[in-house]
């Protein structure tokens, strides 16, 4: 189920002006009828204006022109300043467009069918224990406003394992504290139901009932956790809000809010969590995605075995 998204205020492409009017089709198609993100939508637009500005150079007129020698050069010219990752996504980004034009009948072929994938090697997500989660989600004590919203926010993004940009976006509408659960629109506008624990419940209830109203101005909307202008709280201050209370709970490691979920994900299965039910409140389109939790769990397993194991080591006992 999707719902109806706003309208984008994104710029216009960047890239030179023969190549400009496509890149903005494409973006708009990704918007009006993929339902992606802006935020997507503004790193496919900011990887194509790239891609554009090297065939402009390379003497290319326009993407009618463009062919697969002169991409593998540009994908080659990346490697010196970018990651693997990054370079994966700027291919994929081309990859759709160039479907998009073939779609489009501005091109009868696609000229990335045959480019290779930079290999990307997948990193575990790094994790917080769940002493270390319990210390952060305190941290916010006292009864200001900011304090019940800051500690209802972070036992919220605990509790449901929200991406950074769903729990800024959340709205009251969205939110069923009588049956325990968030109504939650992912990526590309995807519906789905996560799950919200009791303490996560009594956290927001007492925000709602004692915090949220000092933050309401005359311009403020449906928006669930506010900022102190009344907007929607920011990805960037969320960001902030973490970071602070990880040094108040004494956590040494770097904490960003992307840790809480994948916190969040590796706790669930290590008490017994079903895969394909982590998988479903993710929001992962692809259970292959929520499998690295399960590497993350069995590397744990390796750990324990080798520090307490008397024979692990090759030591005698």
């Amino acid at each position: 189920m999707r719902r109806a998204r706003p309208s984008l205020k994104l710029s216009s492409s960047q890239a030179p002006e023969r190549f400009a009017e496509d890149i903005d089709s494409f973006i708009a198609f990704l918007g009006l009828e993929r339902g992606l993100s802006v935020h997507t939508q503004a790193g496919y637009q900011k990887d194509l204006d790239q891609c554009a500005a090297f065939l402009a150079r390379a003497g290319e007129s326009d993407w009618r022109t463009a062919n697969r020698p002169v991409v593998e050069k540009w994908i080659q010219s990346l490697a010196a300043g970018f990651t693997e990752t990054s370079m994966a996504r700027k291919l994929t980004a081309l990859r759709m467009f160039a479907r998009f034009l073939v779609r489009e009948q501005k091109r009868s072929d696609d000229f990335t069918e045959l480019l290779s994938s930079p290999k990307v090697s997948r990193r575990l997500p790094a994790t917080l224990s769940a002493e270390e989660m319990a210390k952060l989600v305190s941290a916010p004590v006292g009864g200001t406003p900011h304090e019940l919203r800051d500690h209802a926010m972070l036992e919220l993004f605990y509790s449901s394992g929200l991406r950074v940009s769903e729990l800024s976006g959340l709205t009251l509408q969205q939110v069923d504290l009588q049956n325990g659960f968030l109504r939650v629109f992912g990526k590309g506008a995807k519906e789905r139901i996560v799950p919200v624990g009791e303490r996560a419940q009594a956290a927001l209830k007492t925000y709602l009932e004692s915090g949220r109203a000092a933050l309401v101005r005359a311009h403020t909307g449906s928006e669930l956790f506010l900022s102190e202008r009344g907007r929607a709280i920011s990805r960037k201050t969320v960001w902030v809000i973490v970071k602070k209370y990880a040094k108040r709970a004494g956590i040494k490691q770097a904490v960003k809010p992307h840790l809480l979920r994948h916190s969040f994900a590796t706790h669930l299965l290590n008490g017994g969590a079903d895969l394909r039910a982590i998988q479903e409140m993710l929001g992962h389109a692809n259970i292959s995605t929520t499998q690295i939790y399960t590497a993350v769990e069995k590397k744990r397993l390796v750990q324990g075995h080798r520090q307490y194991h008397p024979r692990a080591k090759g030591e005698n006992p």
